[in-house]
Parts: C-alpha cells; sequence; structure tokens
C-alpha cells in the first residue's frame, strides 16, 4: 500500500507485528521529499510510537479478522470468551494484554474478537455499555443542585465519577474508551 493511504484505523504491519494508525500528518518540506508522519499503536503490545513514512517505504496491510464474541467470566488473571455463532469455540486472553477495558468486561457482554494469522490477540468492546451502580456515597442534601460529582463503584469493580444525584442500583451508561459517565438509564 501507498504511505499516502495509512489514514487513521488502517491496519498494518509492523516489525512482522499488527498495528493500527492512529494519527496521520502529511508534512511536504521545501526541497525534500514529502513525508507521512504516524502514531501507530501496536495491537499485540499495545505500545505506542511515533513514524514516518517516505513514497520508497514498503507497506503490508494486516489483515484482521474480527469475530463477534461475548465475555464469559474472569478466573486468576484470564479472561474467557466465547464465539457469538458457535459458543462451544472458547478463547481466553491475560489480563495484561486487554489494559485498561478489563475495568469494564460483564458476563455476557458482546465483544469482538481481533484475530492475526488464525491467533485471537485482543477484544474491541462497545464505546458505551451500560452499568448497575453497587456502591455510592449518599449525596448531602442541598448539594445536588450545583452539580458536584462523586466516584462510585459499578458492578465490574470499576470505579467512575457521576453526577451526586447517582444512587446505588442506578444503571447507568459508561464510556468504555475513557471511563467516563454519559448518563443514567434506569433509576432504581
Amino acid at each position: 500500500m501507498e504511505y499516502t493511504e495509512l489514514k487513521p484505523g488502517t491496519f498494518i504491519i509492523v516489525d512482522g507485528q499488527p498495528a493500527v494508525v492512529l494519527e496521520y500528518d502529511f508534512v511536504r518540506m521545501q526541497q525534500r521529499k514529502p513525508v507521512v508522519k504516524t502514531k501507530i499503536k501496536n495491537l499485540i503490545t499495545g505500545s505506542v510510537s511515533e513514524k514516518s513514512w517516505q513514497p520508497s517505504d514498503d507497506i503490508e496491510e494486516a489483515e484482521i479478522e474480527k469475530m463477534p464474541s461475548k465475555f464469559l467470566y474472569q478466573h486468576r488473571g484470564e479472561y474467557w470468551f466465547s464465539e457469538i455463532s458457535s459458543p462451544q469455540n472458547r478463547f481466553n486472553l491475560k489480563e495484561e494484554s486487554l489494559g485498561s477495558i478489563k475495568n469494564f468486561l460483564k458476563p455476557n457482554l458482546e465483544i469482538t474478537a481481533l484475530k492475526f494469522d488464525d491467533k485471537i490477540f485482543n477484544i474491541e468492546i462497545p464505546v458505551k455499555a451500560d452499568f448497575k451502580v453497587t456502591e455510592a456515597p449518599p449525596a448531602l442534601k442541598g448539594n445536588t443542585a450545583q452539580g458536584g460529582t462523586k466516584t462510585v463503584i459499578i458492578e465490574t469493580g470499576a470505579k467512575v465519577n457521576t453526577p451526586l444525584f447517582i444512587n446505588e442500583g442506578d444503571i447507568i451508561r459508561v464510556n468504555t474508551g475513557n471511563g467516563e459517565y454519559v448518563e443514567r438509564v434506569e433509576k432504581k
């Protein structure tokens, strides 16, 4: 593929491993060849690095297969999943490979498994998901109109900053990418 095709979201192979382009910047300086500067994320290790590309570079597109799956359970640092189309096909991933998304995995959550060279290396979870609040400190009377925040604990054990009116038992929608509260879905 050409160096000008490295748009954000493109899967490529860098040093034999799959990576995704996060940022793309086409730079043309006087008296020099044009260059594409990218920020890429290694999909195996999760590390992010910067790399410049020139017209002469050979760039190989990575064939990433996406497989609809669901989360089953976690046991001793291993997270177990099954394919939606054939639930008997199960696979697991180590806690280290999941990063912060493990904080938002709950049983039966539908996810997308990512495969490279017939090996599942990571997952994608929905951008927004609903969770039950299991612990919430009480809001002080008269303190809810100012729009302050408090930290609650959701059913997965993750901590989320929410408005003061959120109570234990409420269902809230959370942005799984940044861990921020979006809205209350259901009041207890």
